[in-house]
């Protein structure tokens, strides 16, 4: 028995060696450079896990903050308050994502601009 395991655990050593030996002969080297755009690279879709993060815990807070309430309705020794706590997270999470964009454009400095609407004075009402 003591023969087997030996045999098992020297199989796995080279066949694991065997698999970093044949990888990093055809990997290439990584410089500071490879490295940096494999990071910028990885990161690209972060914005879009944390709004998908944010939508589902907005959804999660906003039904506990629903039933919380309910049960207030029901029971009025049960606080308000938590419900009110709950479903005030669910809209500061569902927010979360457009504040994440708004952030970014301004700190990459994007061309859009909002303009208001223009004011319209009691004589132009109905002007052509």
């Amino acid at each position: 028995m003591k023969q087997i395991k030996k045999t098992y655990y020297t199989a796995g050593v080279s066949m694991t060696l065997g698999m970093f030996a044949s990888t990093s002969a055809m990997a290439t080297p990584y410089t500071a450079t490879t490295v940096s755009n494999n990071i910028l690279s990885a990161i690209t879709d972060l914005p879009n896990l944390i709004s998908a993060v944010a939508y589902l815990a907005g959804t999660v807070f906003g039904v506990l903050g629903v039933l919380k309430i309910k049960e207030h309705v029901e029971n009025p020794q049960t606080p308000l308050k938590e419900g009110a706590i709950k479903l005030g997270t669910a809209g500061a999470l569902f927010v979360l994502p457009f504040m994440f964009e708004v952030m970014a454009d301004s700190i990459q400095g994007n061309n859009a601009t909002v303009t208001a609407p223009a004011y319209q004075t009691l004589g132009s009402i109905g002007a052509p």
